[in-house]
């Protein structure tokens, strides 16, 4: 008899299926426009180095610190008398002087781990260090929302899905190309699998059949809704430029998904660090600026907020293979066209007292979250962490 296992191993739709969820059917759906608030998670995968991304250019401890690695005051773009944008972010520092960015600095959580899975695992859950929760803080979200079909989804624009979006009883989806994967629905063995509607079997069996009809009408859905509207600001030809385009159209189409997650990866920078990092900062500046041009160009950008983060940021003296090592707090961004404090939020990191050679953490993440929970995505962040955060003035 066929398991799970042995059809997941011959099924080419495996890692997107088992992802989708049954709420989200391609039946039919109502013309009048989603009207909720848009979160856009971008995670900068491998712990981006903070402090050559806003860089404290007054700041002679930094140069000390960093005799090879620092930034030359001549090319930072300036935020403010203290910071400013590495020079390759003219994308993001025109996003920032238009009054739809708050930076904040020294973001993090109590004692902080050095691991990129175990530090990624906690900002997913938004748990304590000591503390392992298998359920992320949008999961968790899903999880307490009303049992209607939209707008409460997440999607993550990847193959795999990450622990942020898996609650205990509902999960976001992944599909890292739409297109890819309805032409995956035209397997004649697939088509026999998700039309079959005697479910009298085994509940391994029942649950695959289950999974492949959900997963063939969100193929059509996603499909439909992605020529709704195709973009006319130019992407920059990158995969997170892509990315970012397809999440755009799909907003752009009043697809009622609420949560978009999306990743830019290659951030441990142990090495040779300025032109690699360089080159992703580039990517992300560029590719959030035709992001946000294609947002306030269709109204979208006041009902939108984005949030970036990096699990951690890079200790503060570089190393000697010209790169960083794992460090700790780092910076966070947030991007839209409804942000209470736009600047930069809080003072740079104090380079005189640190952590044995780490940055202190003033700002706690799941301050931030607690903030867009309570205020962006109406809920009660208090129900969703588990615990009580003071919300900030961001949103």
């Amino acid at each position: 008899m066929i398991n799970r296992r042995s059809f997941l191993k011959q099924s080419a739709l495996a890692s997107t299926s088992i992802l989708i969820p049954a709420f989200l059917q391609a039946n039919k759906h109502s013309s009048a426009k989603n009207q909720a608030k848009k979160l856009v998670v971008i995670q900068l995968s491998g712990g981006n180095d903070g402090l050559n991304t806003v860089v404290p250019y007054r700041n002679e401890v930094y140069y000390k610190l960093r005799p090879t690695l620092g930034i030359p005051k001549q090319e930072v773009l300036k935020l403010n008398d203290e910071v400013g944008f590495n020079g390759v972010m003219k994308g993001m520092k025109s996003i920032f002087d238009e009054g739809w960015m708050t930076v904040l600095n020294s973001v993090g959580y109590p004692n902080p781990d050095r691991s990129h899975f175990r530090s990624m695992d906690i900002w997913q859950t938004a748990s304590d260090a000591d503390e392992f929760l298998s359920t992320g803080w949008l999961g968790r979200y899903l999880d307490k929302q009303p049992n209607e079909p939209t707008p409460y989804h997440a999607m993550e624009l990847d193959d795999t899905l990450s622990l942020a979006l898996k609650g205990k009883e509902r999960k976001g989806f992944a599909v890292g190309n739409i297109a890819k994967l309805k032409r995956g629905t035209k397997n004649p063995l697939l088509q026999a699998v998700a039309g079959h509607h005697d479910h009298a079997h085994e509940e391994n069996v029942a649950y695959l059949y289950r999974t492949m009809a959900n997963t063939f009408s969100s193929a059509d859905y996603l499909y439909e809704q992605s020529k709704i509207y195709q973009s006319f600001v130019t992407y920059p030809n990158h995969s997170f430029g892509k990315d970012l385009k397809q999440t755009a159209e799909l907003i752009m189409a009043d697809t009622p998904t609420q949560i978009y997650y999306v990743s830019l990866g290659g951030f441990d920078t142990h090495a040779n660090q300025k032109g690699q990092q360089e080159r992703l900062l580039g990517n992300l500046a560029s590719g959030l600026q035709a992001f946000v041009k294609d947002l306030k160009a269709n109204d979208k950008l006041e009902n939108t907020l984005i949030m970036v983060f990096s699990e951690f940021g890079r200790r503060v003296k570089q190393n000697a293979s010209k790169g960083t090592d794992h460090g700790t707090a780092n910076n966070l961004f947030l991007i839209g066209g409804n942000l209470k404090n736009p600047g930069v939020y809080n003072p740079a990191p104090d380079l005189l007292n640190l952590d044995q050679g780490d940055l202190k953490h003033r700002v706690d993440f799941r301050q931030i979250y607690a903030t867009l929970l309570d205020n962006w995505l109406g809920s009660s962040s208090a129900d969703t962490l588990g615990k009580t955060f003071k919300p900030m003035d961001l949103v």
